[in-house]
């Protein structure tokens, strides 16, 4: 099954989730959805070591 990346990113947004996951062999796809993303600049990942990102959504406090 195949990972909704805009669904999450919109649960991110909401508040709905703290963070997800994407593994290396998913990230093309996923930054194909993410560049396009009205939010994009307060989605924040992290790499892991060994490969893959977790993401969350870092609010901006202005």
């Amino acid at each position: 099954m195949e990972k909704d990346y805009q669904t999450l990113l919109d649960r991110l947004h909401a508040g709905e989730i703290t963070e997800f996951e994407i593994e290396t062999a998913e990230f093309m796809d996923f930054q194909k959805i993410l560049l396009n993303y009205n939010y994009r600049k307060n989605v924040v990942g992290t790499a892991k070591r060994g490969g893959g990102v977790i993401y969350h959504y870092h609010k901006n406090d202005k």
